[in-house]
């Protein structure tokens, strides 16, 4: 039995014609083997080409290094019988912090021999083998001294046959575990304070009535009156199953002390030796054991969720080695001291960009921040502070007081960090970058659409600290092929059963201008949350960004007060809404007058003088019927495209006439902490928002279509031709279930006449050449873009820093610079 860690290098060791190759075969994936022979190649176009071995070689050594660092299982294929070739090898698996294991082929020589004979590429005679075959006889004596963390030597044919492959998880490995955890920090010998928090948090003993598990960050040991019951304590929770413990650096150098290692006796150590020495010595022992088996940090809850002693920047997480254990047991320091004698710690905080939480202590402060994605929980109890501990995944802080200032501390209280982190820093966003959704793949943002991007948010948007959400893109279904259809409800229902969607709902297609609310129940709730503190309870914003009116803050009141019934409905402080803002001519006025009345204009004076002229003409015996059939059509066309931009335009007088369809609520949440609301059925979105009773509400009228129904398609389908018969837009047509993968959010399907606005007032002259459009970057640019969308809303619902919610909604203004017709 072969067994190697999930995430580590593999070094195959053995003759040419021992069999690696098939060896890595059967048991590797293909993309997972990197061979010196495949690299030759591909430096040379002949895998036997030895001149070009040092080449091919520096490019080995180039791809798995790459893998490496992506966090990639990886073998190396070559022969590796010198210890140069396998020293490289550990060195850039040590490089990398992961862990290295050899398998070695011992094969009989003259197998090896035969075998290089028999393959016509293989010209070189016995005598390579008979050196290779020294070489390794010299490394099997000393090869676990290499650096390896295991040599697995398989001797003989049978033995390499049989072999099987098996994969060790990383012992950190714990994203099985989803808790709920109770996450406490540095206890440093206060059994008292622990006692009081374990009560606090509920706690009975060593269980939990809810089932949750205990997280304690280390430094349980040193400078407290009671280290024996504080390790007390936690062994039997650990023991119990109900607690797991991260080492900290003060565990570290008791256990060194009472192994016989020479320390320094420095910084409470005393206090825990002379309390260890009265105790049992059985006691001594086990808490010796316990405290010489933590691990520096580990991964929880699908990689959610990193707890290490003194935090852990993203490259080491999952990873094995001393240079990983030291940063979570020290964190990084600069080799400095600072005035009070103690080590200047580099913030890593501060540049820490991981989608997983980490929890830390190790460094005191007066109150647990966040710090981008990272809190440090030690408060100090020791030095008269508090003992904190943070539920998981509410975020929920809880803390006790000291009883009293147990040691005193030489350096005050404090610490804190430079950046505020609900502030958008321009290094997030800047440049080529990749944007991880749990949605879908991660997306690309090109450093030309970041830069077009910056361009907009810092001219035109709103206080980025409101810009939580920017609505996706949507894309009109396939082209249809029905006579004098462009766009038909038919083919968004097929598409979406094609997909295995069972159920769509169809709603109204409101026309106007798409509008994102964010509405707090009070200015303290939108500070709490926001970082808002200008006083302010909310914003309204265009789907790029934009504030719709100079002033909105009247619009926001309005609002606010026709969805207050939503606060209790929803146990929430704050809200995020996806709406449209109507009429559309109260946002694109301009644009109604500069491109749609001035058409219309103009062929209302035109087209009628042409018609004339050109009776008058056919009326004198002139054959101009082809010419005047199409002038009348013409005509008619520009009266049909007149009525059609019209229907959208009322007048507005301030916000007189101005109205709101809100059809989703996006996200909701008390303080800190919410819900991810765009992912509930529609059903519930449109049954909540239906309740609003408002003059500013406008609801959105819809109905539910089953696929599986050619009744159900077609009452839709006539629901569809009586709206866009009476001059509605159209309808969007959206699975009634949130469905993961490649489905589309939503199909815009409009109607005939709606859709002169958007092609000009001939377009049904022209479909054939519409019917060729292509809608491949649009439906890409609407999948990327929804996803971003509910990433934004997951982290906004979870709590995390604000930068990190504004990350994808950038990524989303950003993708809105690619060039796409604008017409789709």
């Amino acid at each position: 039995m072969v067994s190697v860690p999930e995430l580590s290098l593999v070094v195959l060791v053995g003759v040419s014609g021992s069999g690696k190759s098939t060896f890595a075969a059967k048991h590797f994936k293909r993309t997972q083997i990197i061979s010196s022979d495949f690299c030759r190649g591909l430096v040379s176009d002949d895998e036997n080409d030895q001149s070009s071995t040092p080449a091919a070689f520096d490019l080995l050594h180039h791809i798995v290094g790459v893998r490496l660092s992506r966090g990639l299982f990886t073998v190396v294929d070559a022969t590796n019988v010198q210890y140069q070739a396998r020293k490289s090898l550990i060195e850039l698996a040590r490089q990398h912090d992961v862990l290295a294991d050899a398998v070695v082929l011992d094969v009989p020589e003259e197998v090896a021999i035969a075998r290089n004979e028999s393959r016509p590429d293989r010209d070189f005679g016995a005598g390579v083998v008979i050196r290779q075959r020294k070489d390794l006889r010299r490394s099997l004596g000393k090869i676990n001294r290499d650096g390896f963390r295991k040599v697995h030597v398989l001797r003989g044919l049978d033995e390499i046959e049989n072999a099987q492959v098996t994969y060790e998880k990383a012992w950190s490995d714990l994203r099985h575990l989803h808790g709920p955890f109770d996450i406490i920090g540095d206890v440093h010998g206060c059994r008292a304070e622990l006692e009081s928090l374990l009560a606090e948090l509920g706690w009975q003993g060593t269980h939990h009535p809810e089932g949750r598990t205990a997280v304690f960050v280390g430094d349980l040991v040193d400078r407290g009156p009671d280290t024996p019951g504080v390790l007390r304590i936690v062994m039997d929770m650990v023991e119990a199953g109900t607690a797991i413990c991260v080492a900290g650096n003060h565990e570290q150098k008791l256990v060194r002390a009472m192994n016989g290692r020479k320390v320094r006796v420095a910084h409470g150590l005393q206090e825990s030796l002379d309390q260890l020495a009265a105790s049992d010595p059985e006691f001594v022992e086990r808490a010796r054991t316990f405290m010489d088996g933590l691990l520096s940090h580990y991964v929880l809850d699908d990689g959610k969720l990193v707890v290490a002693h003194a935090g852990l920047k993203e490259a080491y997480h999952m990873r094995a080695s001393g240079r990983v254990r030291a940063f979570a047991l020290y964190g990084d320091t600069t080799g400095e001291t600072d005035e009070y004698g103690l080590p200047v710690r580099y913030p890593w905080a501060e540049e820490y960009r991981g989608r997983a939480m980490v929890v830390y202590g190790h460094t005191p402060t007066v109150k647990p921040e966040w710090v981008n994605n990272t809190i440090c929980l030690d408060t100090g109890v020791v030095f008269g502070g508090e003992l904190t501990a943070m539920r998981y995944p509410s975020r929920e802080l809880v803390s006790v007081p000291a009883e009293q200032v147990w040691y005193a501390s030489v350096k005050p209280l404090g610490g804190g960090h430079t950046r505020d982190p609900g502030q958008l820093d321009i290094n997030d966003v800047q440049g080529t970058r990749y944007v991880e959704t749990r949605f879908g793949p991660r997306v690309k943002v090109f450093d030309t659409n970041a830069a077009a991007a910056l361009e907009v948010m810092s001219r035109f948007a709103v206080d980025p600290r409101w810009l939580v959400y920017l609505p996706p893109t949507m894309a009109p279904p396939e082209t249809s092929k029905l006579d004098g259809y462009l766009e038909h409800p038919a083919q968004a229902f097929e598409e979406f059963a094609a997909a295995g969607v069972t159920e769509v709902v169809c709603e109204e297609k409101h026309m106007g201008s798409r509008a994102v609310a964010v509405l707090a129940r009070t200015p303290e709730a939108a500070a709490a949350r926001f970082g808002v503190t200008d006083g302010s309870a909310g914003e309204i914003f265009t789907r790029t960004g934009r504030r719709f009116f100079d002033d909105t803050a009247p619009l926001v009141e309005r609002l606010r007060a026709a969805v207050a019934p939503l606060w209790d409905e929803l146990g929430a402080d704050w809200v995020v809404l996806d709406c449209e803002l109507l009429p559309w001519s109260a946002k694109a006025g301009e644009l109604i007058k500069s491109q749609y009345a001035s058409v219309g204009a103009a062929a209302r004076t035109a087209l009628p003088m042409a018609t004339s002229v050109l009776e008058t003409a056919a009326g004198r015996g002139l054959d101009v019927s082809g010419l005047l059939d199409r002038t009348r059509r013409r005509e008619d066309n520009a009266a049909r495209f007149r009525e059609a931009y019209a229907r959208y335009c009322w007048p507005v007088d301030g916000l007189e006439g101005v109205r709101l369809a809100p059809f989703q609520i996006l996200a909701c949440g008390d303080g800190q902490s919410g819900r991810n609301t765009a992912l509930e059925p529609h059903a519930w979105h449109l049954s909540a928002l239906g309740r609003l009773d408002s003059e500013l509400i406008t609801p959105t009228r819809h109905v539910f279509v089953s696929l599986d129904s050619d009744d159900s398609r077609a009452t839709a389908t006539a629901w569809w031709e009586s709206l866009t018969a009476a001059g509605g837009e159209g309808m969007v047509v959206k699975p009634a279930v949130y469905t993961p993968g490649r489905v589309q959010p939503g199909v815009k399907v409009r109607g005939r006449e709606y859709l002169r606005i958007i092609y000009g007032p001939d377009y049904t002259e022209t479909l054939e050449v519409l019917r060729r459009r292509f809608l491949g970057k649009k439906r890409s640019l609407a999948l990327r873009e929804h996803a971003l969308g509910l990433e934004a809303l997951s982290r906004l619902a979870d709590g995390e820093a604000m930068w990190r919610v504004h990350e994808p909604v950038f990524a989303v203004l950003a993708m809105e610079t690619e060039p796409v017709d604008p017409r789709l």
